[in-house]
């Protein structure tokens, strides 16, 4: 059986949340999101670089967006000393250009598990925590306005992506 990427729900945060609610409810709904864009394709879909001349696709994004993930919460603010995701030999664009349509479950897996990660990395702090990185001093805050952004970007080459892989259309 072709193994389908599954259904992932997205949930409408509160309107009068408070800064921390607001930041993680629009991370969360932007991670659903991507995810929603995946679903019910199979790993050759996710594969399809669909939009010439981008060598960009779906599953490029998910990978990518596992390894943003990983890099910000939990090496850089959680301080986690962890092995490459991806092969450094095959280059810093490995995410996006080493795809194998018959590792799309495991990589959407990997980025399911990369969400589930960061959150708990972070459920304990305040917004306020920083870490240094290259000698400058980031919180946890820009962390989520940094990836609210990094999300908000590739949701709109997800949306052409699946437009043009099936037709399917929506936000």
């Amino acid at each position: 059986m072709t193994w389908t990427a599954p259904d992932a729900a997205r949930a409408d945060g509160s309107l009068v949340a408070g800064e921390r609610e607001t930041l993680t409810d629009f991370l969360s709904f932007h991670r659903a999101t991507l995810l929603q864009k995946c679903a019910g394709l199979t790993g050759p879909q996710l594969a399809e670089r669909a939009v010439p001349p981008s060598r960009l696709s779906l599953l490029g994004l998910v990978r990518h967006m596992a390894k943003v993930e990983r890099t910000w919460f939990r090496e850089r603010f959680a301080g986690q000393k962890l092995e490459p995701m991806y092969d450094p030999a095959l280059g810093k664009d490995a995410d996006f250009e080493d795809l194998d349509p018959a590792r799309a479950e495991a990589d959407h897996a990997r980025l399911c598990e990369e969400i589930r990660l960061a959150r708990e990395v972070v459920a304990a702090a305040g917004l306020d925590e920083t870490f240094v990185h290259r000698d400058e001093v980031y919180s946890l805050r820009l962390v989520h306005v940094h990836m609210i952004s990094e999300y908000s970007r590739h949701l709109g080459h997800a949306d052409l992506l699946r437009e043009r892989i099936d037709g399917a259309k929506g936000y």
